[in-house]
């Protein structure tokens, strides 16, 4: 994994929820990324995950009494960059809000500058109390990150609202608030993946699209502060969190939502691999192979021809995904489609292909009646989308 957090000190606090043995695994996304962990437990803490463990997974001694090391809470709070809870309970959350400190966690919470982000863990009964809310509700309004919980089978066995977001989400919410906002005017609509066209009541046609690239963009977006609009065909992969996420199948469903969120957007980033054809006639049960002597297509509309139509549109990108680096052809492309700007990568490469995890390409957009080529090097799909959209802020404002 890159070192996203290389040089960055974390201070983790774990409180005494059935969710705290899942810290392992935020700790290791954490050290993996590069950041110096260092760990506060509370005392019911400790019935749960053992201090020797956390320290040896963090690489720095865990502090739990106030009197441990005295004035650490001042120490710890002046030497990090993020207080990062997780888990945290009710009791924990509703101190905070009030302001107590009777502890070394809480002491050190008061006495922290940064960013703080919390994770709750605990049941649906205790999460669903108006005391927690209302100091939910304050914490928020004075700055505090909350990362969950979601909803699913608690330790106790009942469904509800409680239980301790995954150890991703939490991770991606410590990359967010430790990035620069450079976005956070724009409304940033992204379409990603494949899209699928029916023959039949059980088959369909449809390509290799992963809908990587466009998951990436929109999970480096909202990182960067945009608002995020997120269209999406099929897709193995777990969205990222954004704004607004909308499922469709058909090229002709994408369409209409792109249509239906364009006029809010400020940039479009068609990063998404919608059908050029599909069957020309669609059956209603499932056909007989003995029957079926050819597929007769027809041709599907072209979303980018539809947006370029537009009296108004946002900054607008393309992606042409080719067999063979043709920038001559994109060039044609970026004219036709009146793009603002287009990413051409070639597919037949290795590593660059659909399905990959990283990707090389082209970014071709003019100045004046100029043509420019900018070639990245093979990258992860989430630098490519960092260089992207860093590339569309500077030909959007000139900056």
């Amino acid at each position: 994994m890159k070192q996203l957090l290389k040089d960055k000190k974390i201070l983790l606090g774990i409180t005494g929820s059935i969710a705290a043995y899942k810290v392992y695994d935020i700790i290791k996304l954490l050290r993996d990324a590069g950041a110096d962990i260092f760990p506060v437990m509370t005392q019911k803490a400790t019935y749960f995950v053992t201090p020797l463990s956390i320290e040896i997974s963090c690489g720095n001694r865990v502090l739990i009494d106030m009197f441990q090391e005295p004035l650490s809470h001042i120490e710890l709070a002046k030497k990090c960059d993020v207080f990062l809870i997780s888990p945290a309970t009710a009791n924990l959350i509703n101190k905070y809000a009030c302001g107590i400190a009777d502890d070394l966690l809480t002491t050190t919470l008061l006495a922290f500058r940064g960013p703080v982000i919390i994770a709750p863990a605990m049941n649906w009964r205790m999460y669903e109390t108006p005391q927690l809310k209302k100091s939910i509700e304050f914490l928020k309004s004075i700055g505090v990150e909350f990362v969950g919980p979601e909803q699913g089978l608690l330790a106790c066995g009942e469904e509800g609202t409680g239980r301790l977001s995954r150890a991703e989400k939490i991770f991606e919410a410590v990359l967010s608030v430790l990035t620069e906002k450079d976005l956070e005017k724009e409304h940033i609509l992204v379409t990603a993946g494949p899209t699928r066209e029916h023959l039949d009541a059980i088959r369909f046609i449809t390509n290799k699209s992963s809908g990587k690239m466009g998951y990436a963009l929109a999970r480096i977006a909202k990182r960067r502060g945009a608002k995020v609009t997120l269209i999406s065909g099929p897709s193995n992969i777990e969205p990222p969190e954004v704004d607004k996420f909308i499922r469709i199948e058909t090229t002709e469903e994408m369409l209409d939502k792109v249509m239906e969120n364009i006029n809010s957007a400020t940039i479009l980033l068609m990063a998404s691999a919608p059908l050029d054809f599909k069957p020309a006639k669609l059956f209603n049960t499932k056909i007989d192979k003995k029957l079926l002597k050819s597929i007769p297509l027809k041709l599907c509309p072209d979303i980018l021809k539809e947006v370029s139509k537009l009296k108004r549109k946002p900054f607008t990108v393309g992606f042409s995904a080719e067999a063979g680096l043709n920038i001559e052809r994109a060039k044609v492309k970026l004219k036709e489609k009146a793009l603002d700007m287009i990413v051409l990568n070639d597919i037949m490469q290795k590593n660059t292909g659909m399905q990959s995890d990283t990707n090389q390409v082209i970014m071709i957009y003019k100045k004046g009646k100029k043509f420019f080529e900018e070639k990245t090097e093979l990258l992860p799909k989430e630098d490519i989308a960092g260089l992207i959209l860093s590339k569309v802020k500077e030909l959007k404002f000139g900056k």
